[in-house]
C-alpha cells in the first residue's frame, strides 16, 4: 500500500516519539508498503525550525537526508496536477502544507497517516 505521511508522523517516527500511533507505527515499519514523503512536509519542518517551533539535535539537511534515507521513504513530487486541485479544495483546512497535502492525496488517492480528523471533511482515506 502507498502511505501519504501527514509532517507530524514523518517528525515523530523519526524521534521515536510516543504521539505517532501504533497502527501509524506499524504502517510506517511494513517493508511492504510505499511510504511518501511530501516537499510540503520538508518546507513545513524547515520553517517551523525557523520558527523555534521545533528543535533539533543535528543539522536540518542531515535529520531529513537521513529520515528520508534510512527509513525507506520516497518524494512524492509536486505537480501541476496536485496543485490544481487546490483551485476549488474547500477550506475546511487553512493550513496551506495540509491542503497540499489533501491535494496530493486526492489525485494519487493514497491513504494520509496524521492524527488530525479535519482532513476526513476531505475525499480521502485518513489512517492513524
Amino acid at each position: 500500500m502507498r502511505l501519504l505521511l501527514d509532517t507530524h508522523a514523518f517528525v515523530w517516527f523519526l524521534l521515536g516519539d510516543n504521539q505517532l500511533s501504533p497502527a501509524a507505527r506499524a504502517g510506517i515499519e511494513d517493508p511492504g508498503n510505499e511510504k511518501l514523503i511530501s516537499p510540503a512536509s520538508y518546507w513545513e519542518i524547515a520553517i517551523k525550525i525557523g520558527a523555534h517551533k521545533y528543535q533539533l539535535t543535528e543539522p536540518y539537511e542531515s535529520f531529513m537526508e537521513r529520515g528520508i534515507a534510512t527509513n525507506g521513504f520516497s518524494v512524492l513530487p509536486i505537480e501541476p496536477r496536485h496543485t490544481a486541485i487546490l483551485t476549488t479544495l474547500p477550506f475546511h483546512h487553512r493550513d496551506p502544507f495540509a491542503r497540499l497535502l489533501v491535494a496530493q492525496a486526492i489525485v494519487e488517492q493514497v491513504p494520509i497517516l496524521s492524527v488530525d480528523p479535519r482532513l476526513d471533511l476531505y475525499p480521502i482515506r485518513r489512517l492513524w
